[in-house]
């Protein structure tokens, strides 16, 4: 379970990020919704543990920036950040060394297998296409299996075929008990693999609602998210929280 307590980040005098409180089970997919600058990344890295921040933040019972909690958290961020001097192959076995993994072959192989990645194999990281990076950056993020893992817009410059097999990936992980938080702004790339939403707006949290919430109502996520963030009534049974 990740669990988040009145989390609040400044940057100066910038809010980025004001007294946010929610809770994901384990085994549920959630995902973070906002326009460009409602928090979604800065709350990403608050969790990760690289950012400052007031409030509590613990990832099964534990504090998310002990070493333990950091073992069973996997973050795989927006903008891919590889080594230009390795190779696909050595940057698997990186993150494979890095995290002490055991009997990963068969994973790695299945992983560039699902991405398209197996010939790419001997390329260096600064002559992969974009696309190719980022489907390396997910492969990167995916091989340790983490309890809770992070993505932060990870199918941008992903094509049909990639976003089809990641999809299935979130929905294999679900099924394994994982805890998914996905922070997104484009609603359509993640509808229908979702269990709860939480929208952000101008850094407060405006809402957390679940599938089966506005599935009752009636509501797509899409119209649910322009009624929140267009300041209508969301009546669909959910909490909100608006904190200007």
């Amino acid at each position: 379970m990740l669990s988040i307590s009145h989390l609040t980040k400044k940057y100066g005098r910038s809010l980025a990020c004001n007294d946010i409180s929610f809770q994901i089970p384990d085994g549920e997919v959630a995902i973070l919704l906002g326009p460009n600058g409602a928090g979604k990344s800065t709350l990403m890295k608050s969790v990760i543990g690289v950012l400052r921040y007031n409030g509590e933040i613990s990832v099964s019972g534990l504090n998310n920036k002990t070493p333990e909690a950091r073992k069973i958290v996997g973050y795989i961020p927006e903008m891919p950040a590889l080594y230009p001097n390795l190779t696909v192959s050595e940057h698997m076995e990186f993150i494979a060394r890095a995290y002490k993994l055991e009997n990963y072959k068969d994973r790695v192989s299945e992983l560039l297998d699902m991405f398209e990645l197996t010939d790419k194999k001997k390329k260096f990281g600064d002559e992969l296409s974009k696309g190719m990076q980022q489907k390396l950056n997910i492969c990167l993020g995916l091989l340790p299996d983490p309890d809770l893992i992070l993505m932060d817009e990870p199918m941008i410059g992903l094509d049909p075929h990639a976003i089809k097999e990641l999809k299935r990936e979130i929905e294999a992980m679900r099924n394994r008990g994982k805890t998914l938080l996905i922070s997104t702004h484009i609603i359509d790339s993640v509808d229908m693999i979702w269990d709860r939403t939480i929208i952000l707006q101008n850094g407060n949290m405006r809402a957390d609602v679940t599938k089966k919430e506005l599935d009752g109502c009636g509501l797509t996520l899409e119209e649910y998210f322009f009624r929140v963030t267009e300041q209508e009534n969301p009546s669909a049974g959910a909490e909100t929280e608006d904190k200007k």
